[in-house]
């Protein structure tokens, strides 16, 4: 069944309206008809609804059931990621939504070989980054779609996360913590995990992460790559705190 998401405002009583970019491509890529059926998620609320009209510029729907989504995992995973060049970005919030990270921060570093100094060309970027997110959550059937923040410096990120807990750093040159250690005293809240670009992280920029309590782990003697570093840490701390369990 397809999923797709919708705001609380488009609910009236027992029926659903959808409008936007999904009216099309129910009607013209999936080409479903009056009487069948969907999922529409809002706010971690899924409806399992039924197609009863269908317009120029949107569909309205019946409620059947009404229930609390269940594909959310427990772990609250926000992934900072040093800007990546040609599509990385893009498969890196893919994917990390798919695996279940709610939320992400493109972080400008020192390294970073991408340099956006256009605000309106940086606003598409994270417009179209955003899209893909939405567009894998349906994919993955999440109950709620991740949101990507504007592209912030490192100093910028150094002044989010003063005072949060719960800051994981996998670096190469790290060769004692592992991830598992880093993450065997986390606290309850949010996790926050930091992945540098593809020249890594400068050494005074670890400082200032040590500075603020992050913990600087290692995943291993193999180098990762940057689109590879964030989903393997997420994957890891799901696996041992979330819903990644093996039963």
């Amino acid at each position: 069944m397809n999923r797709f998401f919708i705001n609380k405002e488009q609910v009236f009583n027992d029926k659903i309206e959808i409008i936007g970019t999904d009216v099309k491509h129910i009607k013209d890529v999936l080409r479903l008809k009056i009487e069948d059926e969907i999922e529409l998620s809002c706010n971690g609320i899924l409806y399992i609804c039924q197609i009863h009209n269908i317009f120029k510029d949107k569909i309205e729907t019946r409620i059947i059931k009404e229930e609390k989504g269940k594909n959310e995992p427990p772990i609250h995973i926000n992934l900072y990621q040093g800007l990546a060049k040609g599509n990385k970005m893009d498969l890196i919030i893919q994917k990390g939504t798919e695996i279940g990270i709610k939320e992400f921060y493109p972080i400008a570093t020192s390294r970073s070989v991408v340099k956006i100094k256009d605000m309106r060309k940086e606003q598409n970027k994270v417009e179209r980054w955003n899209t893909i997110a939405e567009e894998a959550a349906k994919q993955s059937k999440r109950d709620c779609i991740p949101s990507v923040n504007n592209i912030v410096s490192f100093d910028d990120m150094i002044n989010i996360l003063k005072g949060q807990k719960n800051i994981i750093v996998p670096y190469e040159s790290e060769k004692l913590n592992t991830i598992k250690m880093g993450i065997s005293t986390i606290d309850k809240g949010v996790i926050h995990v930091i992945i540098g670009p593809e020249g890594g992280f400068e050494v005074e920029e670890i400082e200032a992460l040590k500075s603020i309590g992050a913990k600087i782990v290692t995943m291993g003697s193999r180098i990762l790559r940057t689109e590879t570093a964030g989903m393997v840490a997420a994957t890891i701390i799901l696996y041992e705190l979330g819903d990644l369990g093996v039963i």
